[in-house]
């Protein structure tokens, strides 16, 4: 090894001035000091080249004799030696790689599955035993569908989807996916193509989805729920082609109806909000109505129950009071009869307002004015009218005398313009039977 360095040593003075093996010193012609030719540093290195080999001088000279010295077996050996050390290193030496993080290195075996290999310096058999192949496992993946770029740029083809109620529909949306960290195999292996597998696995499960649903559903309040079941769908869908893809994320971009009919689907829409804004005003009205009415019914019903509850109780007191009357007349009938004259006088005369009094005398017949008396009797405090004096014009002014105290079984006057009834019966009574 130390010929080998020491032969081919770049440091050697002796390259392309004659000294082969650079044990000599080094020969320059007519002691010229400039840099070696080109041809003579070509020839010294086929020179050292053929003495590794056991070629004496560095090449095929000829010897004393004039035949051509042989090379050595045991040099020839040496040198091939190190030739095929040297390309077996470097042949292992190629199956050195190194895997950046978020990859894995899938490593194969004469084509066929071996191992995966995560991320740092790693090492296999050389080619063409094996080989491997790079898969980014961290990178998310985007896909578009029913448009590219913006939302004006449609695919009509991707875009358009029937409705459960025979409707079409403008569907965007857009798909993100990642490898799983034991799905690089999978992923290069199972599939010939998997990205154009996740694409129209993710169209499929729209359309599924989509025809399942009304067309209003999809197109207001069921957004989300739609995303949520294309995304489990095709989940499902990638794992039964062993795809070792997960769907991260589906969300939906734009949903509309189709551009053709447009203006007589917002004419519909209108149409609708009108008969919804009509329903909840005939609703409202109703909910105003119909408990005014429930309250109107209930105030009527209560007020027939009063009434009911009135008349019963009058004719029950008027009936017992008929029955208490008659027990008492039977007892004493022409008490009665007086008794019941004067009461009937009292209820006439209570309501009138003017009285006409018949006195002994001869005069003109005396005014009582009973509504200034009842006025008077109401500043006065409200004074019994069997104790109030009353003035007449013309005359002083008399006491009214008052009802007569009667026996319990008689009964007694209940109120001031009965006991001035009764006491004007008293005194017609009284001039009568005088006369």
């Amino acid at each position: 090894m130390r010929r080998i360095i020491k032969l081919f040593n770049l440091n050697d003075p002796g390259w392309g001035r004659g000294n082969n093996n650079g044990s000599e010193p080094p020969r320059r012609p007519k002691n010229e000091d400039g840099p070696p030719d080109l041809d003579e540093v070509w020839r010294d290195f086929n020179n050292r080249l053929g003495s590794l080999f056991g070629r004496r001088g560095g090449g095929n000279r000829p010897n004393r004799g004039g035949g051509v010295t042989p090379p050595s077996p045991r040099g020839a050996r040496i040198g091939l030696g190190v030739i095929v050390a040297v390309l077996v290193a470097l042949w292992l030496a190629s199956g050195f790689f190194i895997v950046q993080e978020g990859q894995v290195a899938v490593v194969t075996q004469f084509g066929k599955y071996k191992s995966t290999a995560p991320a740092g310096f790693q090492w296999r058999l050389p080619y063409p035993i094996q080989s491997h192949e790079m898969v980014n496992i961290s990178q998310l993946r985007t896909f578009e569908v029913g448009f590219r770029g913006n939302a004006r740029n449609k695919v009509l083809p991707e875009a358009l989807m029937l409705t459960t109620d025979e409707n079409i529909v403008d569907m965007q949306f857009v798909v993100q996916y990642r490898l799983r960290a034991d799905g690089a195999p999978d992923y290069l292996f199972k599939m010939r193509d998997p990205d154009d597998a996740v694409r129209q696995a993710s169209e499929t499960a729209m359309r599924e989805i989509v025809g399942k649903k009304p067309m209003d559903f999809v197109l207001y309040e069921g957004r989300t729920e739609v995303a949520s079941e294309v995304q489990t769908l095709m989940q499902q869908i990638l794992d039964r082609y062993a795809a070792g893809i997960q769907v991260s994320t589906v969300a939906i971009q734009n949903v509309q109806p189709p551009e053709q009919v447009q203006a007589a689907f917002d004419d519909a829409v209108k149409a609708g909000q009108d008969r919804e804004r009509q329903i909840n005003e005939g609703q409202a009205y109703a909910n105003g109505v119909v408990p005014l009415a429930s309250g109107q019914a209930s105030r009527m019903v209560e007020q027939a129950e009063g009434y009911k509850a009135k008349v019963v109780g009058d004719a029950q007191g008027n009936a017992a009071r008929f029955t208490s009357i008659l027990a008492e007349y039977e007892k004493s009938p022409q008490t009665m009869r007086q008794r019941m004259y004067l009461e009937t006088m009292q209820e006439v005369f209570t309501n009138a307002s003017k009285v006409m009094v018949d006195s002994r005398s001869n005069n003109n017949m005396l005014y009582l004015p009973l509504d200034k008396i009842m006025q008077q009797t109401a500043k006065d405090g409200g004074k019994p009218s069997g104790q109030a004096s009353f003035g007449l014009p013309g005359a002083n002014t008399p006491a009214v005398p008052a009802a007569p105290q009667r026996s319990s079984g008689a009964g007694s006057a209940s109120s001031a313009g009965g006991n001035a009834g009764a006491s004007s019966g008293n005194t017609l009574t009284r001039d009568r039977m005088s006369r």
